[in-house]
């Protein structure tokens, strides 16, 4: 066994374990950054911080507060909240007063976060504000087990006739309240961390779900030491870090980076304003971050629009320095393999060089500067998108992992990282490809199972720990990962071809700098078509020099010349396709697909049920009167 191994096998119970040991080692050094309105509400916001020790402080008064409230050990409280500061504070306070952390999403309705809390049996609610409040106020009748609701940003939020005495307090209220049973009691919370095991339920995450209700996944303690210590044990991420921290917390993505971040003590910069990333990035100047691929997608369609919209020199040469970008990535990740050394051929190398003087600094600069790596996951990065940005200096190590897992089962190893894999597995992470080509994992991530569902637990995880990922994926003989496809979305034509959409998808995405989502639809028919949706900034943008100015989004989807535009984007895709992958027909969709409408996960993952179901009509125009093509 290697030292590697021993250390990942030597944990300790819980993270919140971890924690106080990180206190104790570096009380005083820096631990998160985030936002502050400037008391004017206009202007950039100004950034406070908070040490380990101070940290420490507020989840000790966090846990004790939780603990009068009467949480005892694996009590569920349930997390209603945008990713901000005070989420992580809650969650490390849940986990050190013993109980269990319930996510939900912010942008989850009434009734289903009426159900998380019901299937969950949540004790507490610690809600962002008074518009979540009003969530759980409005389904009250329905959740008997639900005691308190404790408010974040106590603006506007006041008992109402109906609450039962104590049911609604602020966060400000509940730390009060918990400091002052500390100084009564100094060693309650240290003694709740002490009774943890390894085996007790911290964390019920309900997976978003493409299809039917959420199914709550339980982790116990054991999965985020584990991955707290897989994740160091990487060598990714050093103390002198700096991380910006968006994405959301109610995701297990999301969740698994705090674990790490406790573990090598760097600093955390938490604000999760999507709209705020642009303005963030220069004034965080992270060292590395984790995204999802839309977000690498957008960047990319944003700076070629600004390419295109500065006029044709312009935009010959970003598409010049683009070129470059990609083959001198694919040069340098070859030799890199073959060598050790990430290196290019002389003449590439020299028209690199103008290159990035030209388009890869401004682009680095946007992303503050300092970004040794980003880490994306969710769903597969076009390689094309990912060679362009590696090629400019902007590593993006692709990982894998689900709900299930508890997020990191696969990353990218740093230098030797493999732009169209997910890399290799964790250290403690067993991966092995089942007859029909679906990835197993086995190890220390992996759930206990679904919370009151024993017959879907089954369906996933066999006796002997393998658990069934729905994923098909191939590995190479040095263990990197890549997955092609999830197993229930291939797609089987009536010609008994198979097709992997998301394979075709990805492709779209890397020809078409116009896209923003695509579905290819195929399954028992007779040939393949799609519903695009695309990037409206980059579309408009397009519109604007083309005679179409001043239309609105419907109405440049409607004119005939951008009919024309995509018709030939999707022309060179099939240019690189077998023939019964082509798609034969596509229609444009009246608007982008997005969580608001159900279209996406909050993961921003696509939903294609539900998608399919909405623009149903268009789908049957494709194939009205089709002949076997």
């Amino acid at each position: 066994m290697s030292d590697t191994q021993t250390q990942i096998e030597n944990r300790p119970p819980s993270v919140a374990t971890l924690f106080t040991e990180r206190v104790a080692a570096t009380p005083d050094a820096e631990a998160f950054r985030y936002p502050v309105p400037p008391a004017s509400g206009r202007g950039a916001d100004d950034w406070a911080s908070l040490s380990w020790a101070e940290t420490a402080a507020r989840v000790y008064a966090v846990a004790a507060g939780l603990i009068g409230l009467g949480i005892e050990p694996e009590d569920r409280v349930a997390l209603l909240s945008a990713t901000r500061v005070e989420w992580i504070l809650a969650d490390l306070g849940v986990m050190c007063a013993g109980g269990a952390t319930t996510t939900i999403y912010p942008s989850t309705n009434a009734e289903e976060s009426a159900y998380i809390l019901s299937d969950s049996g949540s004790r507490i609610l610690i809600a962002e504000d008074a518009a979540q409040l009003a969530k759980a106020r409005e389904r009250r009748a329905g959740l008997p087990e639900l005691r308190h609701v404790v408010v974040i940003d106590g603006a506007g939020v006041a008992a109402e006739e109906g609450d039962p005495e104590g049911w609604v307090l602020t966060l400000d209220d509940l730390e009060r309240r918990g400091a002052a049973r500390l100084l009564e009691e100094p060693g309650l919370v240290t003694g709740r961390i002490g009774a943890i095991t390894a085996e007790q339920l911290a964390t019920l995450i309900y997976t978003s779900g493409t299809t039917g209700r959420p199914k709550g996944v339980r982790l116990r303690h054991d999965n985020w030491s584990y991955m707290a210590k897989a994740i160091a044990a990487t060598g990714l991420i050093s103390r002198e870090d700096v991380q910006y921290l968006w994405l959301p917390l109610a995701h297990v993505f999301g969740k698994v980076l705090t674990s790490g971040q406790i573990e090598l003590g760097h600093v955390t910069a938490v604000d999760g304003r999507i709209d705020k990333i642009i303005e963030n990035l220069p004034v965080v100047r992270p060292t590395y971050m984790a995204a999802v691929p839309r977000i690498f997608e957008k960047v990319y369609n944003g700076v070629a629009a600004k390419a295109r919209a500065g006029g044709p020199a312009k935009y010959k040469i970003f598409q010049w320095a683009a070129g470059v970008s990609r083959e001198y990535a694919k040069a340098a990740q070859d030799n890199f393999r073959r060598t050790g050394t990430a290196s290019a051929p002389f003449a590439l190398t020299a028209k690199h060089k103008v290159a990035d003087a030209l388009v890869y600094a401004k682009l680095r600069e946007a992303f503050g500067g300092r970004l040794r790596a980003a880490v994306s996951g969710s769903a597969a990065l076009s390689p094309e998108i990912g060679y362009f940005f590696a090629g400019a200096g902007i590593h993006i190590l692709e990982g894998y992992g689900l709900t299930e897992s508890s997020a990191a089962s696969f990353v990218n190893p740093g230098e030797a990282y493999r732009t169209g894999t997910v890399g290799k597995p964790l250290p403690g992470t067993e991966v092995r490809i089942a007859d029909d080509g679906e990835v197993l994992l086995r190890g220390p991530g992996i759930m206990e199972g679904y919370h009151g569902l024993p017959d879907k637990t089954a369906e996933v995880l066999e006796a002997d720990g393998w658990l069934h990922t729905g994923d098909i994926g191939e590995l190479s003989p040095d263990g990197y990962l890549r997955i092609t496809d999830r197993k229930k979305d291939l797609i089987k034509t009536s010609g008994g071809k198979y097709i992997a959409p998301t394979e075709v998808e990805i492709q779209f995405k890397a020809v078409c700098p116009f896209v923003s989502n695509i579905i290819v639809i195929g399954a028992d028919r007779n040939y393949c078509t799609a519903l695009i949706a695309l990037d409206e900034p980059a579309i408009l943008g397009w519109a604007k020099d083309h005679g179409l100015a001043g239309r609105s989004y419907a109405q440049v989807i409607a004119a005939p010349a951008t009919q024309e535009l995509i018709q030939g984007q999707v022309d060179r895709l099939n240019d690189g396709l077998q023939r019964w992958q082509t798609v034969k027909k596509f229609r444009l969709l009246p608007r982008d697909l997005d969580v608001e409408h159900g279209d996406l996960t909050p993961s921003l993952k696509l939903k294609r049920p539900a998608v399919e179901r909405e623009f149903k009509h268009l789908i049957e125009e494709m194939y009205e009167g089709a002949r076997e093509a």
